[in-house]
């Protein structure tokens, strides 16, 4: 583990009251992107209200089983052989995440991977929102090509030293995302804050450890029973119109890989009172897809109707100001 400490630099930006007090940027690598996968490195950069950092911390996690991709992180087995379980690290991890905004690039990856892992620990991180960079850079409407974090950096002059280490992941996202900071509270940007919702329901099937070479033939645990989903009590007031906002009784489909596993994205639609349907028909409100220009029936049958589209980022800004059904 390894942590360090900077002096704090005050700015003479005016700043909005309504800003959280402190960030907590957090990278994490591991083993995969599926729900059974785990961490194997995790980094803190630690942040104040304005963005200076207080301190930063990393460490190995000891996977138990195989650490997946290693052309990419670069640990293996070896490396993680004598790191300490994430059961072994989640008082200090919490401790780092307490009280403040979770910041990370695509922060629903790195908080699901953090959540199950505290699940599996039988814990919950004191987490209760958290601030993507992607979402905070397109209300800030960044000239980015893309939305790779090396993209953010290169805008912001920021040098990236070692990519896919958390550590180093850490450090240039928190010194991106000073600046962002700074032009969001100096621009009066309200700041994309999602809540982050702890696992209270999960089961984790056995998974093996590295019984033969290479990446793969883990069985994926099963976090959440099958169950029906619940009907819709609101009725449909149309499609969604662009600018405006969702209306609870909207009819919602979803096409393609989400980067937000796909029931949890539905269970938070449903809870926000849209109707999660399975197909596309004339009378669908919005289909959600990050691959607009695939030819997925969804896709085209979107096309033929007319039916708006918007991706899994737009979604989630969405989702916070649901307007209720009519009465």
């Amino acid at each position: 583990m390894l942590e360090d400490r900077a002096p704090a630099v005050s700015s003479a930006t005016r700043w909005p009251t309504a800003y959280p007090q402190g960030y907590a940027v957090v990278d994490v690598e591991t083993t995969g992107l599926a729900r059974h996968d785990r961490i194997i490195s995790a980094a803190v950069y630690r942040l104040d209200a304005r963005g200076e950092v207080e301190d930063h911390w990393y460490t190995l996690v000891n996977p138990e089983r195989d650490p997946g991709p290693v052309w990419i992180h670069g640990l293996t087995s070896e490396v993680l052989e004598g790191a300490p379980l994430f059961a072994d690290i989640a008082e200090e991890f919490a401790a780092r995440l307490d009280g403040r905004v979770l910041v990370a690039h695509n922060a629903v990856f790195d908080w699901q991977m953090i959540a199950r892992e505290y699940a599996r620990a039988e814990r919950q991180a004191p987490v209760r929102q958290r601030l993507c960079t992607i979402a905070l850079s397109k209300e800030l409407g960044l000239p980015l090509p893309n939305h790779k974090l090396e993209s953010l950096a290169a805008h912001f002059g920021v040098v990236q030293q070692r990519a896919h280490h958390a550590l180093d992941d850490a450090r240039v996202l928190a010194e991106a995302f000073r600046p962002s900071l700074r032009a969001a509270a100096a621009g009066g940007v309200r700041l994309p804050l999602l809540e982050c919702r702890s696992l209270t329901e999960w089961s984790d099937a056995p998974v093996p450890r590295q019984s033969s070479p290479g990446y793969g033939g883990y069985r994926a645990g099963s976090w959440r029973p099958s169950r029906k989903k619940p009907v819709c009590p609101y009725p449909n007031p149309g499609r969604y119109e662009d600018g405006k906002p969702l209306k609870q009784g909207m009819r919602v489909a979803f096409s393609g890989d989400t980067s937000t596993e796909r029931e949890l994205l539905e269970d938070r639609a449903t809870e926000c009172g849209l109707h999660v349907a399975s197909s596309i028909s004339r009378l669908t409100s919005l289909l959600v897809t990050n691959d607009p220009d695939s030819g997925t029936s969804k896709v085209v049958k979107a096309r033929q109707f007319g039916t708006p589209v918007v991706d899994e980022a737009a979604f989630g800004q969405l989702l916070r100001d649901v307007e209720p059904a009519d009465e």
